[in-house]
């Protein structure tokens, strides 16, 4: 088991463009640059979180998909990954790990390949941070598996406001089914703009709706172009630019996370 101080926490939503794996890499550097050791564990064949980082994918190289498929069977420090900043790792993802979801249909213990496979590096960091892809899968249930939290973004839109009926519904079928630890620690808004209506009704909405009462956080995180260019760069945005509104929001988001337990 993990020891008592390592938080292990998922970044969902089945709703793609909410900010998702963004968060991932800026909450991930922003506790670092803190003081905290974290592991970003990569769990989307997109594998932008692991481009993020400055780390380039390559068709031979180890990736988590070794990891949890029955065809691969790697060692996890071969899938360990330093990035340019002491104290933030990750565990990279590749292409093939789109793969892994029909390998895993019949596989024994297969909600459980991550959290088996990673188990021998959880102690090492403070804070685990696990990226999911866009939709409920074999890959997202591993993760909801290995996590004991969630922390789940909502962009300001409509869209993405209706969908989170739908993740706290497969949240709560993990928790009785597969992990009974897991909770949600707190709802995010993301692509807030003051000056859209949108926005600002979506804001209320989420303060007002009794579902998700004493989950939604008080930081918000601002649309901000500076995010988008920092991940062109495969730089976090608390490193490429500290002044910009978006490093700000990461950096107040880090610290309530951490107060958040």
């Amino acid at each position: 088991m993990a020891k008592k101080s390592t938080r292990i926490v998922a970044v969902a939503n089945e709703k793609g463009g909410v900010g998702k794996t963004a968060m991932v890499i800026n909450l991930g550097a922003a506790l670092v640059k803190d003081g905290k050791t974290v592991l970003i564990v990569d769990m989307d064949p997109q594998h932008n979180a692991t481009s993020g980082l400055g780390i380039d994918v390559t068709d031979e190289m180890a990736s988590v998909y070794d990891l949890i498929s029955d065809e691969g069977g790697g060692a996890v420090d071969d899938v360990l990954w330093s990035t340019k900043w002491p104290g933030l790792d990750v565990i990279a993802s590749h292409p093939d790990l789109a793969g892994a979801e029909v390998e895993l249909v019949d596989a024994e213990e297969r909600e459980d390949r991550l959290k088996n496979a990673i188990q021998p590096l959880i102690d090492k960091y403070d804070v685990v941070i696990l990226d999911t892809p866009p939709s409920l899968s074999l890959l997202t249930i591993n993760v909801f598996s290995c996590a004991n939290e969630v922390l789940v973004p909502c962009q300001t839109h409509p869209y993405s406001f209706n969908a989170l009926e739908d993740l706290f519904d497969t949240i709560g079928a993990v928790q009785e089914g597969i992990n009974p630890e897991l909770k949600i620690t707190g709802l995010v808004p993301t692509f807030f703009d003051q000056r859209l209506r949108v926005c600002r009704d979506i804001m209320e909405r989420l303060k007002t709706d009794e579902r998700y009462q004493g989950l939604l956080f008080n930081t918000i995180i601002r649309s901000n172009i500076t995010i988008a260019a920092s991940a062109e760069t495969g730089k976090p945005v608390v490193f490429y630019r500290t002044g910009s509104f978006g490093a700000k929001d990461y950096t107040s988001l880090a610290r309530e996370f951490m107060m958040a337990k």
